[in-house]
């Protein structure tokens, strides 16, 4: 059996702090400016009681760190999971300020989440924790101040719980014009065509665009995934749509190989009843987890957890390219390695960034009162998302870097000019 855990040897905070701190180096980040970035603005820490279904109480610890709003509302995803905590929330938020400013979005950054594991509750018991640590972070989220959408273990039903206690708190003729307090909704109750496929459509575009600017085809070409949820099964399904072939999947349960390539809608029916665990998949065989960072492909998708590649295993991944489908799932001396072994690596706030761009059409629905076309978003996904990687392609040639860095340069620079035009108050 795989585990999966959000590696600590160095955390994501310290891990997103000194990749900020190496960029504001080579931008000459204004030292004013470099002290805000530098810090979160909000760090919420929430304790609830719930009623369990054999009438115990537990309390839960929910986290909603807020990094900066200088280009907008904070967006951010919540999860669900026993690795939460206010030091993972920091960087996470931080991350997201990147990501929303590098695809031109008027957002700043945020994360949260709940300290469990929900295979522990039933569904009736996540729905009253969900509730309630709502009703819990109050006024700190709102449509026009804090939106949250779904991460790991959450989904659109626990968007649905969000927006429904949120706008419960509001007068009648308020409710209706509270609906995008949250993104990733279902789609019968104000969600958006797409919002499901986007972050795995962003990560396969992304790789579509790196083959493409090198003359290639993804047609035959191999890749590995850690991670079948969301991110994992939506990029292994456009992939493979375009001619890629699935050799191997590892989660936290089972690590699965086949020379001859993965059936990823067999897998997908196989895990979807078992809470997206796809152990005792008879389409592939079990191979050990550490064989796993080894394996001989063209593409590696991380699309798990945190910290994943580190100097552990860096050594030896195969791959010519890593796309980030997770948030950080390379730590810095992880990347130094890959780096040094010439593989190309797709940073997570470019590679991932379809998950935000769709939450923004969604909140743009809502705001407008709209309802988009499942072609229509997914085309506009497309054109926001190409011109993200230009700009970060371009920034890699002139400077003739690595694209991490050329993305936080823009990333970091558009932030920079929001604060040096409007000035700092008082």
């Amino acid at each position: 059996m795989t585990t999966l855990v959000e590696k600590k040897k160095q955390g994501m905070y310290e891990t997103v702090m000194q990749q900020f701190n190496a960029t504001a180096n080579i931008i000459n980040l204004n030292p004013n400016i470099r002290k805000i970035l530098g810090i979160t603005n909000n760090e919420i820490i929430v304790h609830f009681p719930v009623k369990m279904d054999n009438g115990e109480v537990e309390v839960f610890t929910g986290y909603r760190v807020q990094h900066n709003n200088a280009l907008g509302p904070y967006k951010g995803g919540l999860r669900y999971h026993p690795s939460v905590d206010v030091e993972d929330a920091k960087a996470l938020a931080m991350w997201m300020s990147w990501k929303a400013s590098l695809a031109g979005l008027p957002y700043g950054g945020a994360k949260g989440g709940i300290q469990l594991d929900p295979r522990n509750y039933s569904l009736s018991e996540l729905e009253r924790i969900t509730r309630r640590f709502t009703y819990a972070l109050g006024e700190n989220i709102g449509p026009e101040h804090d939106i949250p959408a779904p991460d790991v273990n959450t989904n659109s039903q626990t968007m649905a719980w969000i927006a429904d206690t949120y706008m419960s708190t509001k007068s009648t003729s308020e409710r209706s014009q509270n609906q995008h307090v949250v993104t990733g909704k279902p789609v019968g109750s104000g969600g958006l065509e797409g919002r499901d496929r986007a972050t795995g459509y962003g990560v396969y575009l992304t790789i579509k665009f790196l083959y493409e600017s090198r003359g290639k085809s993804l047609n035959k070409q191999t890749f590995i995934v850690q991670g079948f949820g969301n991110v994992g099964y939506w990029t292994s399904k456009f992939l493979v749509e375009d001619g890629a072939i699935l050799l191997a999947v590892q989660d936290a349960h089972a690590t699965l190989y086949n020379e001859e390539g993965i059936s990823v809608d067999d897998l997908f029916v196989h895990s979807s009843p078992r809470k997206g665990s796809i152990e005792g998949f008879t389409g592939a065989k079990e191979i050990d987890p550490e064989e796993f960072f080894g394996l001989d492909c063209d593409i590696f998708v991380p699309a798990a957890l945190g910290n994943q590649i580190t100097a552990e295993n860096a050594f030896k991944i195969k791959a010519k390219i890593v796309a980030e489908g997770a948030n950080g799932p390379t730590d810095n001396e992880g990347e130094r390695i890959l780096l040094e072994k010439g593989i190309t690596i797709i940073p997570d706030i470019l590679c991932n960034s379809g998950g935000v761009i769709g939450s923004y059409f969604e909140w743009l629905q809502n705001r407008n009162g709209e309802l988009w076309q499942l072609e229509e978003v997914m085309a506009k996904l497309e054109k926001k998302l190409f011109e993200a990687f230009k700009k970060v392609e371009r920034e890699v040639r002139e400077r003739d870097t690595d694209w991490r860095t050329a993305a936080y340069i823009i990333a970091i620079s558009r932030i920079e000019t929001a604060y040096v035009q409007r000035g700092i108050f008082p």
